[in-house]
């Protein structure tokens, strides 16, 4: 080693480079295979685990039943993985019930079954997965794959030495190139001597590059360049006046011929501005040209729609206030009911028109949270099936959909209830109905409906969400207004999903939407809550009673925090489910605390805080951010807004506690003060 560093500065600086250059190849290659290695390690072992539960799953029935065929047949899948060698079921008892050999496998398999347990061998990786179900051991799979692990080794210590080779290589020019650089100051100079000396030209300097020695040396050799370019300096300068004077004119010329076609560059593109600007009008006139269209086809629709339920509600009111006709008890229930009827189809065909009208403007509130479906499908299943049933139509609904989604509770059933109304709206008679629900993707939920109508032609769906469109039908042919699906998609683009249509003429139709998975909100028992509160539990005052508002138009989360406080009988739990009744509520009855959430309908939970504040009555009361935007601008501008705490959603038990004990600490050394 000593030896390597003595001699010439070349060869120190190429000694230098090609062992840095070794020491970080031996540290990042070592690194990166030890990393891989343990990765396919790991990755290889969770994935034939993995295969063995979902033998495990698939082949229970069969062990359940004793039918050796299905379990052979399930095993016998197994031949579509080449990695895969052996395979074996075994029975409650341990003995061998079904197997599955590759061609190539010669050794033979275990005849009684393992404990759950892995084996790895130099070349074989060999699994035991018992069965279980309903805390009932079924029996146990047992898998052999290769195990590749030391011809990863083999190859990546190819590829290093073949990296290294390289890369000793590209060091080693490197160091030439450095090298290079070191050497250069003295080359420099003396390039520079001869050229001074050969061409009289004294104008020349050499580049300082160093501080060091050659850098002195490189400053004397510019100082006698100077002295001697001083005593030739009066005669350049006369003749670098005439240069000066002929470059000005030249760059004068320039000046104007650049100034020339800059000026026919911007008449170019005022003149192709203009014509964007004249087809973009052109444009623009033939839209709102058909916009009018629309409208107006509208404005005609909506006079029989509206006029339609309107007659009838004028014509049998007119019949019970008549004194020509006498009508009987029951006439006048059938007349009522006719008013009714259409009193209901005018309130729905309104409310589409104030829908859309509330989206377009922005004025329409949204609360996204978690939403169990299996609870919203149940209410829109309560509320279709009676109509299918007038036409014959039958709605199938799944039995079990345990799935949460990202939503605002009331918008999703308003746009679930819109596409079930129009598959039975549109449906053909002793037709069907079917809802579907699954997972789409690891993050995605997909909610479908599906008729057995005529179906849409492809200009037809190409028409489908615009506003007023109904699709060329004439006035009566069906009620509606043309808006509901134009509603319908911006509620679900508003909560973060998609919704979208396949359809076949003559066989139907099928809606879907796409909205954000999220966890279902687990049940919490008693036992729970008083393991989150006791590390900081306050004993209930058994002297005086808390008064906990809480403003909330989520059930679920509703129902959850009155679970969380019920541990506490000193605390009364008063509830609201908009921020308008949350502030009445606060001002009727004065709560110690209020828990807020900040996406309510109509007031949202900022707005109602800030009016709490400016009200004497209620600006001492505390009140708890409780929501689910959980953005750190949020929290920031929540607290400086004057929010007590600012909890996010899902719910942290314990936070919520630790932060309602302070809430009513505060309330409680308030009311001690005055």
């Amino acid at each position: 080693m000593i030896k390597v560093f003595q001699g010439s500065l070349q060869r120190k600086l190429l000694a230098m480079m090609l062992l840095t250059t070794l020491a970080a190849l031996i540290v990042a290659l070592g690194a990166m295979i030890t990393y891989d290695l343990r990765a396919y390690h790991r990755s290889w072992i969770d994935d034939m685990t993995a295969q063995a539960e979902l033998l495990g799953r698939t082949t229970a029935p069969a062990l359940t039943f004793d039918d050796n065929r299905v379990a052979t047949e399930n095993l016998g899948f197994l031949r579509f993985q080449p990695k895969v060698r052996a395979a074996a079921l075994y029975g409650p008892e341990g003995q061998l019930f079904a197997t599955y050999v590759a061609a190539d496998e010669k050794n033979p398999l275990p005849t009684l079954a393992q404990s759950d347990r892995v084996e790895i061998s130099r070349s074989d990786l060999v699994i035991f997965k018992r069965i279980v179900e309903n805390e009932q051991v079924l029996g146990t799979v047992y898998l052999k794959a290769d195990y590749e692990l030391f011809d990863r080794v083999v190859n990546y210590a190819g590829i290093a030495l073949g990296v290294s080779a390289l890369s000793m290589m590209v060091a080693f020019l490197v160091s030439i190139w450095l090298q290079k650089i070191v050497m250069r100051p003295i080359l420099e100079m003396g390039k520079t001597a001869r050229e001074v000396v050969a061409q009289r030209d004294y104008s020349r300097r050499v580049k300082k590059t160093n501080d060091d020695e050659l850098g002195e040396l490189v400053d004397s050799f510019n100082d006698m360049l100077i002295e001697i370019e001083r005593r030739t300096l009066a005669l350049e300068t006369s003749n670098r006046e005439k240069v000066r004077e002929v470059d000005e004119r030249r760059t004068a010329q320039h000046e104007i011929m650049r100034l020339n076609q800059e000026l026919e560059q911007r008449v170019q593109e005022r003149t192709r501005q203009l014509e964007t600007s004249n087809h973009e009008l052109a444009l623009a006139t033939q839209a709102a040209e058909s916009a009018n269209q629309a409208k107006s086809e509208f404005l005609s629709s909506m006079s029989h729609e509206l006029r339609t339920p309107l007659n009838a509600i004028i014509g049998f009111g007119q019949l019970l206030t008549s004194d020509v006709m006498s009508p009987t008890a029951e006439q006048k229930k059938a007349f009522t009911e006719h008013i009714l009827r259409a009193g209901r189809h005018l309130l729905e065909l309104i409310n589409e028109i104030l829908n859309l009208a509330q989206i377009e403007s922005g004025h329409f509130s949204m609360s996204l949270e978690p939403v169990s479906l299996q609870e919203i499908l149940q209410d829109c299943r309560t509320m279709v099936e009676p109509l299918g049933d007038q036409r014959g139509i039958r709605t199938l609904f799944p039995t079990n959909c345990e799935l949460s989604v990202t939503a605002d509770r009331t918008r999703l059933k308003q746009v679930l209830l819109n596409l079930l109304s129009n598959a039975i709206k549109y449906n053909r008679d002793m037709g069907a109905v079917v809802l579907d629900c699954n997972a789409n993707g690891q993050d995605r939920i997909r909610i479908s409906v599906q008729d057995t109508g005529m179906g849409l032609s492809e200009e037809q769906l190409k028409m489908l969400f615009q506003p007023f469109n109904r699709l060329g039908q004439e006035a009566g042919a069906q009620e509606g207004t043309g808006i509901g699906l134009v509603v319908t998609k911006h509620l679900v683009e508003s909560m973060g999903g998609t919704i979208g249509v396949t359809s076949t003429v003559g066989m139907g139709s099928i809606f879907w939407i796409v909205l954000n998975a999220t966890e279902s909100m687990a049940a919490i028992s008693h036992a729970d809550v008083l393991t989150a509160m006791a590390p900081k539990c306050i004993e209930p005052d058994q002297r005086r009673t808390y008064t906990v508002l809480y403003v909330e138009d989520n059930p679920e989360s509703l129902k959850l925090v009155e679970q969380i406080l019920s541990t506490r009988p000193d605390i009364r739990l008063l509830s609201a489910h908009d921020g308008r009744m949350g502030v009445e509520l606060a001002r009727a009855h004065l709560p110690d605390l209020i828990l807020m959430d900040n996406n309510l309908p109509g007031l949202d939970g900022a707005s109602a805080q800030a009016i709490l504040r400016k009200d004497p009555k209620t600006e001492h009361i505390p009140v708890i951010a409780l929501t689910a935007n959980a953005m750190p601008r949020a929290i920031h501008q929540g607290l400086a807004s004057g929010f007590f705490r600012y909890i996010t959603k899902p719910i942290d038990i314990k936070e919520l506690l630790e932060a309602t004990n302070a809430g009513l600490e505060s309330t409680k050394a308030m009311q001690a003060d005055q």
